[in-house]
This record gives C-alpha cells, sequence and structure tokens, in this order.
C-alpha cells in the first residue's frame, strides 16, 4: 500500500497533524528517530486510519506515492537542516520535502534554492492552531514553488479549517512566504495578547475591578466585536480561582512571559524593511521585561510611590473595550 504522504517527527505537533490527515482519508507513513514514538501512535491512534509504519527515512521513502510528499516535524534550525541532508539522497526529481516547523523564513529560503537546484521542492509552511488546531483543522501557510502547491495542495486543505465551507489554506508565494507570514501572524497575536493584558491592568489598577468580575466583563466582550480565541480563554483565566490559596489565579501565577522568537524575528524584518511595527515592538519588549523578575523587584524597592487617587467615569469599561478594539485594529494594520 503505497501512502499519500510521510510524516516525520512524531511529537505532539508531528503526531496530531499526522492523525489530522489519516482521519481525512489518506494514508500517512510514518517516522519517528526513536521507533517507540511511532509505535506509540499506532497502539494509541492506528484505528483512526491507514498508517504504514517505517523505521528508516529509506523505509519512509520506498512507501511513498510519486510525486513523494514527506513533511518535517522537528525543531526549528540545525534539526531540520539534519533530516534534509538525510532525506535528499533518497528522493527523485519532482518529490516534495515539508518544512511544518516555526523556521525563519530565511532558513526557508535558502533551503529551497538549494534543493531546487536538485530539482526538489520544498515547501515551508506555517501551521497555526496549536497542537488542537493540528488534529482538528489548523490554518496552514503554504509557500514554494506553485508546482508543489498543485500536488500538496488537495491534501493541506482537505486537513485545515474551515470556515464558511472554505478551508483556512492558501498558496501565500513562492519559497519563504509561508513561513513569513505566519512569523507576522505570531508577532500580531504578541501584540494582541499585550494589549489585552493592558485592558485587564487598566480595569484592575484604574478602576479597581477583580479578576472574578473581569471575567464577566470580557464574556460579554466576546459576544461583540472582539469574539476571539483569545478574548474567550481571558475571561476563562480571570475566572479561574487557584485551589491551593483560593486567590484569583491571575495573582498566583508567575508574571513572567516566555517567547520563542517569532515575535523577535517579526520586528527585526520590520526593521530591515523600514515597516512601521511600533504595537508589535513594544509588545516584544514588554514580555522581555517581564522576564526580567529581579531588575522589576528592585526597581519596585527603589522606585516606590504611593497609588494616585483616580476618577474612574461610568463610561470606563466601555472607553477600555473601544481602546482595546482599536488597538487590535492598529496591530492588524502594522502586522
Amino acid at each position: 500500500m503505497s501512502a499519500h504522504i510521510g510524516v516525520t517527527g512524531l511529537a505532539v505537533m508531528g503526531a496530531n497533524l499526522a492523525r489530522n490527515l489519516a482521519r481525512n482519508g489518506f494514508t500517512v507513513a510514518l517516522h519517528n528517530r526513536s521507533v517507540e514514538k511511532t509505535d506509540a501512535l499506532l497502539a494509541k491512534h492506528g484505528d483512526e486510519g491507514d498508517f504504514v509504519r517505517t523505521e528508516t527515512l529509506q523505509e519512509l521513502v520506498d512507501s511513498l506515492e510519486k510525486p513523494r510528499r514527506v513533511l518535517i516535524m522537528v525543531k526549528a534550525g540545525k534539526p531540520v537542516d539534519s533530516v534534509i541532508e538525510q532525506l535528499e539522497p533518497l528522493l527523485e526529481p519532482g518529490d516534495i520535502i515539508i518544512d511544518a516547523g516555526n523556521s525563519h523564513y530565511e532558513d526557508t529560503r535558502r533551503r529551497e534554492a538549494a534543493l531546487a537546484k536538485k530539482d526538489l521542492h520544498f515547501v515551508g509552511i506555517g501551521v497555526s492552531g496549536g497542537e488542537e488546531g493540528a488534529l482538528n483543522g489548523p490554518s496552514i501557510m503554504p509557500g514554494g514553488s506553485k508546482e508543489s502547491y498543485d500536488a500538496l495542495g488537495p491534501l493541506l486543505e482537505k486537513i485545515a479549517a474551515h470556515v464558511d465551507g472554505k478551508p483556512c489554506c492558501a498558496w501565500i508565494g513562492t519559497d519563504g512566504a509561508g513561513h513569513f507570514v505566519k512569523m507576522v501572524h505570531n508577532g500580531i497575536e504578541y501584540a494582541d495578547m499585550q494589549v489585552i493584558g493592558e485592558a485587564f491592568d487598566l480595569l484592575r489598577s484604574g478602576a479597581g475591578i477583580e479578576p472574578a468580575d473581569q471575567a464577566k466583563i470580557f464574556e460579554e466582550w466576546n459576544k461583540g466585536d472582539l469574539a476571539s480565541f483569545l478574548i474567550e480563554i481571558s475571561a476563562e483565566v480571570l475566572g479561574h480561582v487557584d485551589a491551593k490559596t483560593g486567590k484569583p489565579f491571575v495573582d498566583v501565577v508567575v508574571d513572567a512571559a516566555g517567547q520563542k522568537g517569532t515575535g523577535r524575528w517579526t520586528v527585526i524584518s520590520a526593521l530591515e524593511l523600514g515597516s512601521p511595527t511600533s504595537g508589535i515592538a513594544e509588545s516584544v519588549f514588554a514580555r522581555a521585561l517581564s522576564s526580567q523578575s529581579e531588575q522589576r523587584a528592585l526597581a519596585q524597592e527603589l522606585l516606590a510611590g504611593g497609588e494616585a487617587a483616580v476618577e474612574v467615569p461610568e463610561s470606563f469599561v466601555e472607553d477600555v473595550r473601544q481602546a482595546l478594539y482599536a488597538s487590535k485594529l492598529v496591530s492588524y494594520a502594522q502586522g
């Protein structure tokens, strides 16, 4: 049985994409550096569709119909190059290598150009939606040649999320375009989360509205023009109470945010292009500041000041809602 596509790298995202493909009627060849993950996936989810178990990249390649489609889901950077180096001599002209990880678009451009010289297609695709989206329908942003998308598109469009009957997947453009758009998408999300956090702080520090009451406000906001996944989960988090302390969860959790780099890449690219993305840039700086817990604690001791009394108008909550909406529009426009 020839598989429609092969997936190498079966951590959660790779495994969920493989399961999504199988659930949608495609035969999927599975490969992982450690065969234990392959066997674990088959033992737990093997009844979800047609899978082909392989132990080596050679077996993976041999199991695929032509043109071969091999999807890589490994950590960005050198691991991607390593897999490509192992795959390249096993493939034939016209075959397609797909990188579905969060690679930098310049790396994707480099890889696409190098493989094109050997008549191999390389497609960098952005995948948005996290682990749940990978399994049940992500937003997919493919780059690469139009020819490669003609061969790959039907699979991607089938497994993508659908809105109003249309797939959340379309050919973005050549070489690194898919990963570039995913990078900017993440940068916009950084800004989106930052302005939500600032809205919370205005309501808490400015109006003295406690998290439980803010949860109700955010729930109402999620019924209108602010409706989104981020507003929805913000309402859930604000309403959550820590079981150990009985305090609002937001008062217990460490106030430090990490970052994987895509927001920073967006800002660097914007600077190189001379494109103003102040909202996204400030959100990246805010994350960097939040991670410097010791310095912030010292600054609070040295620069401690009293809280100023602030008169809060009746329209304050609505003013914050409108400011949040406007800020979101700005971040989308800048992206």
